[in-house]
């Protein structure tokens, strides 16, 4: 898996629990989603993604461009 579709299920996975936590427990996670969302909005201009970041340290994944360098995207597409 990619980086970039690391980050996107993380994030996708983030507001659906965010959303049922503010359903089911408290109206207050509801933050927690608009937190999600301003991470997305500012990484779209930054590049940074504190969630990458992370992702990249400790699970080693490599962006698309990389495995396509390295040979290993035609090898991990499933």
């Amino acid at each position: 898996m990619s980086l970039e579709n690391a980050v996107t299920a993380f994030a996708g996975f983030m507001i659906l629990l965010s959303v049922a936590l503010t359903y089911l427990v408290h109206p207050g996670f509801v933050w927690l989603t608009v937190f999600v969302g301003a991470n997305l909005f500012q990484q779209s201009f930054t590049g940074f993604c504190p969630a990458a970041s992370f992702m990249r340290k400790v699970f080693g994944l490599k962006t698309e461009a990389e495995l396509a360098r390295s040979g290993d995207l035609l090898h991990n597409t499933r």
